[in-house]
């Protein structure tokens, strides 16, 4: 049976999306980073962070506190 994925996190710049994705594994939750930016036209467009559709809330309250993506 396939599992279903679920966005967790997004952001414009893909080193967030990097880093997100990281202290996603740091903590055990899988995660990829789907790249929906233009090709043509990279000012347009987002990368988003999916996990495990079971690991979704988990995942968010990770982001949510982590220092990273807190935003000033």
């Amino acid at each position: 049976m396939e599992e279903s994925w679920a966005k967790a996190f997004q952001s414009e710049q893909m080193i967030q999306a990097e880093l997100a994705r990281e202290v996603l594994d740091q903590n055990g939750i899988a995660a990829v980073i789907v790249n929906k930016k233009d090709s043509s036209y990279p000012v347009f467009g987002v990368c988003e962070v999916h996990v495990p559709l079971s690991d979704l809330a988990q995942a968010q309250t990770i982001l949510a506190d982590a220092e990273a993506f807190r935003q000033s």
